[in-house]
């Protein structure tokens, strides 16, 4: 029987996009370091943010269509994802690298469908990986004229080092109906990593407060973090996010859910803000969900008895 962890550390990268690279070894590089970085403060798992992969786009041959920006993101994550277990094994501790786009095998060649997943690939120390795809996309995801991605059609349950984990993509943290399909499945979730990218500070703000929302429905830790900055010149394709750690609003859990947090921010210095958010109480919110002692949360509740009277 796994023996439960009583607390975690979580590494956040806010990664800045504008940062600029000349080629996949370069990010790489970078990678490594923030896991060396992360190890040395005592971090279980590094969490970078969704479509880690536009920052790949600053060396990227210049006037690539939505759809080629997609097809050169997905050549260049395989020759990452070939590489990344490599330092994971190296620093370990656990590595979720962002999302990158890939390849879907159930596409149909021969038609005009999405032809790529937005995919996040939760590396472990002990050489797992495991693949989490977006549920639900954002228009211009789904935009034939733009990426043009498919979805993903379930959410994978982990278990590592005495953590129960989940990772939801960005939009798909927004989503209340499949946090009650969470609660009433896995109620015993120890992490839920939510890897984003967020163009405007209303994006960044949905995410993290929806972030926070689930903290609280699902009596969990909830882990978001964004990327800042543009990967293309005079800030053609803008972001602003930041990083944080969400808890339930219990008083055992001081209160007002914030653990730990770097605020949204458009642009930030250097690589971005590394947040390492140490400790963090699994346990005791494990002992508040399991015990009944939550002030005054219901449990894996859904509506399904509920009916809405039209006025």
């Amino acid at each position: 029987m796994t023996v439960r962890k009583d607390f975690a550390t979580v590494a956040l990268w806010a990664t800045n996009m504008a940062q600029p690279l000349n080629g996949i070894d370069a990010w790489l590089a970078k990678v490594e370091a923030k896991l060396a970085e992360a190890k040395a403060g005592g971090a279980d798992i590094l969490v970078l943010p969704e479509y880690a992969s536009e920052q790949w786009l600053g060396y990227a041959p210049g006037g690539l269509k939505p759809m080629e920006e997609i097809g050169f993101m997905a050549d260049e994550a395989r020759k990452a994802l070939a590489e990344l277990p490599k330092l994971v094994e190296k620093a370990g501790i656990a590595l979720l690298a962002g999302t990158v786009p890939v390849p879907d095998p159930a596409a149909d060649p021969d038609s005009d469908g999405p032809k790529h997943l937005n995919r996040a690939h939760l590396i472990l120390p002990d050489g797992r990986v495991v693949a989490q795809d977006k549920l639900c996309l954002t228009p211009g995801e789904k935009d034939p004229r733009g990426w043009h991605l498919a979805t993903g059609g379930k959410v994978e349950m982990v278990e590592w080092n005495g953590l129960r984990i989940a990772t939801l993509i960005c939009l798909d943290i927004e989503l209340p109906a499949l946090s009650a399909k969470i609660a009433r499945s896995e109620p015993d979730l120890d992490l839920i990593l939510v890897p984003s990218m967020t163009e405007k500070e209303s994006g960044y703000s949905r995410v993290f407060g929806c972030a926070k929302a689930r903290a609280v429905e699902l009596q969990t830790a909830v882990c978001a973090v964004g990327s800042i900055g543009s990967a293309l010149p005079n800030n053609a394709r803008p972001n602003f996010s930041g990083a944080a750690v969400f808890l339930p609003c219990e008083a055992e859990l001081g209160y007002d859910g914030r653990f730990a947090e770097e605020a949204g921010r458009p642009e930030a210095e250097g690589d971005g803000p590394l947040l390492i958010a140490r400790d963090v109480p699994v346990g005791m919110i494990r002992h508040l969900r399991s015990a009944g002692r939550a002030e005054v949360w219901p449990g894996s509740w859904d509506a399904d008895a509920i009916s809405i009277a039209q006025g």
